[in-house]
């Protein structure tokens, strides 16, 4: 378990993390700290980069580029 990230930090770190790192910190938090607002910002940011890893890997199924950034 690490310690856990005050909403200051988080919202510091949260757009430079990885799709892998925001789903470990959503589990850690909903195991340990279990911070409904923390929780919430959390999944809203994972559930963005989902959306866009899907998205890329479907535009790239008809061989046109993505329209975001990965």
């Amino acid at each position: 378990m690490r310690k856990p990230l005050t909403w200051k930090e988080l919202n510091e770190q949260l757009a430079d993390l990885t799709e892998t790192e925001v789903q470990e910190l959503l589990e850690d938090e909903a195991t340990h700290a279990r911070r409904s607002t923390i929780l919430v910002r959390l999944h809203q940011r994972y559930t963005v980069l989902r959306m866009l890893r899907e998205r890329a890997a479907i535009m790239e199924m008809i061989n046109e580029p993505s329209r975001t950034i990965v």
